[in-house]
């Protein structure tokens, strides 16, 4: 009597969700046996199904885990939706993102007058004075041969631009064609980074020395950086921590580190756009004030707010006004 034989079906045995052509063959995407494994799969042998399932698992890799489904294109209405997040998502981010720029522009413009502030300590050390904030000036009708030298070409030395400053000829004039080439060097202790590239013949500086003021008097020639005379820390009775000696003087006719030009006298408030466009004053492309330097060389970025009185006072050096804490 011949006796039958019941087997158990594997519990790899999966339902079947979707067929995948392979060699062939039409390979389940759920369990990955072919057609005829699955109907065939209740008459075979333990070890047949063993070496069905090994079959199968060499098969996933080509035909995939899943099945495969239809994929249809957004509509008109989801694709409108999507470009309206990213752009509330964008609107809401660039803003950050200039903020930070400008946060970190506005701190190496604050570094480069820092470094300008210890050269100045530095050159009064040696000098015992600081230097003179332009020698030969020219004026009106004056012969081109005045040489029109800047207090900060005579600063780099204390800049670590000492081969720099030994290839300036002083004993002829600034924009002579002998000194073209130095004088074309930039140097990036006087350029702000929030200041646009511009094309100019010499290095340009952001920076000029403050010959005085007209805001609380009319002696324009009560600053630190003058003509043909070079003032001393002792000069500064105001105190150092009260007297500014440089400033922010963006968009300033002449702004070239080696020309003399590059002092001025401040008539109008910070960033003012009621001062005409052809003279020196404090201006600067950070919003809300600009970046002045204090002759004890501690550095302040200036609101636009400040009182023009507070800040004439703050410019004169011994006229012995006496100044609010909160703006020093």
């Amino acid at each position: 009597m011949s006796q039958s034989r019941i087997y158990q079906a594997s519990p790899v045995q999966s339902p079947c969700v979707g067929f995948c052509q392979l060699d062939a063959q039409q390979i389940c995407v759920g369990c990955h046996r072919s057609r005829q494994e699955i109907a065939g799969w209740t008459r075979l042998t333990p070890s047949e199904q063993r070496t069905v399932v090994v079959a199968a698992r060499q098969r996933k890799s080509a035909c995939g885990a899943q099945p495969q489904e239809s994929k249809r294109g957004l509509t008109l209405v989801e694709l409108l939706v999507v470009l309206a997040i990213i752009g509330i998502l964008l609107s809401l981010l660039l803003p950050a993102v200039q903020a930070a720029r400008e946060a970190a522009r506005k701190v190496a413009c604050k570094n480069n007058l820092h470094q300008v502030g210890l050269a100045l300590h530095g050159y009064h050390n040696t000098h015992r004075s600081l230097p003179t904030g332009c020698i030969e000036w020219r004026g009106w009708g004056d012969p081109p041969t005045h040489r029109q030298f800047a207090w900060s070409a005579f600063l780099l030395p204390f800049l670590e631009q000492q081969p720099l400053h030994d290839r300036v000829d002083f004993s002829i004039p600034f924009d002579d064609p002998r000194n073209a080439e130095t004088a074309g060097t930039r140097l990036q202790v006087f350029e702000c980074p929030s200041v646009p590239e511009t094309q100019q013949p010499r290095g340009r500086t952001d920076y000029g020395g403050l010959y005085g003021e007209r805001i609380v008097d009319r002696d324009p020639e009560d600053g630190l950086f003058l003509y043909e005379h070079s003032i001393a820390f002792r000069d500064v009775r105001d105190g150092l921590s009260q007297t500014m000696a440089v400033a922010e003087d963006v968009g300033g006719p002449d702004s070239e580190w080696i020309n003399g030009r590059n002092v001025f006298v401040q008539a109008h408030g910070i960033n003012d756009s009621q001062a005409w466009i052809g003279d020196n004053e404090i201006r600067s492309q950070h919003t809300g004030g600009a970046m002045v330097l204090f002759a004890d060389g501690h550095t302040k970025f200036m609101t636009e707010s400040i009182a023009q009185q507070v800040l004439g006072s703050l410019i004169t050096r011994d006229n012995g006004e006496l100044i609010p804490n909160e703006n020093l």
